[in-house]
């Protein structure tokens, strides 16, 4: 059951240091322990708050939640960014450099906590994970596109072979996350690459 402030109370606000700061404090709370059984009382008392804070900073636990969520993609995207910037890079070469950022251990809390969102979001019409999924999708795709050939990224041709990468990508990622194999699956991820760049 969502709890929210009442009707009567002030607008929680846009935006201010403290807000920022238990936000940073609850990511890296739920970097930790993950999403599941997330209560607003324990979390506000590991982070040196209180639910009462939380509940006027972000107007409810739901509001929390998707404020998490956006602080998630954010990191991804930004630590991304360097893929994307880099121009000279082709479709293969950036997915085999995308894939050495999913593959590095340290990443590992931030992708198990995306595949939990993202199996969520899945199944969720209405609540705060709504939409991630399909926004995650969207970040990805356009990163993908960013290294393809102007023509073939506005193909059907090139939006598939972008959706193969993803697939390919996302299949390791899960894989990886389940076996800690990280010699097995890279090399399944190079044999794509390999096959991107012989297509090329």
């Amino acid at each position: 059951m969502m709890v929210a402030v009442s009707a009567n109370s002030p607008s929680p606000p846009a935006d201010s240091a403290r807000k920022r700061e238990l936000l940073d404090a609850a990511y890296s709370w739920v970097l930790e322990h993950g999403w599941a059984g997330l209560s607003l009382r324990p979390l506000a008392e590991a982070i040196g708050s209180s639910a009462g804070v939380l509940l006027f900073l972000f107007g409810s636990k739901d509001g929390l939640i998707r404020a998490l969520l956006e602080r998630s993609r954010a990191e991804q995207v930004a630590l991304l960014e360097g893929v994307r910037s880099d121009e000279a890079a082709d479709l293969a070469t950036a997915t085999a450099q995308v894939w050495g950022w999913l593959s590095a251990p340290k990443r590992r809390p931030l992708l198990r906590l995306w595949l939990e969102a993202y199996s969520r979001s899945v199944g969720d019409v209405a609540g705060p994970w709504q939409g991630f999924a399909a926004q995650t999708v969207a970040d990805w795709d356009g990163l993908l596109a960013a290294h393809q050939p102007a023509r073939r990224r506005a193909s059907a041709t090139g939006a598939a072979e972008r959706s193969l990468v993803l697939a390919v990508l996302r299949g390791g990622l899960l894989d990886l996350l389940a076996t800690g194999d990280e010699a097995r699956v890279g090399r399944a991820v190079g044999l794509h690459v390999e096959a991107l760049r012989t297509a090329r």
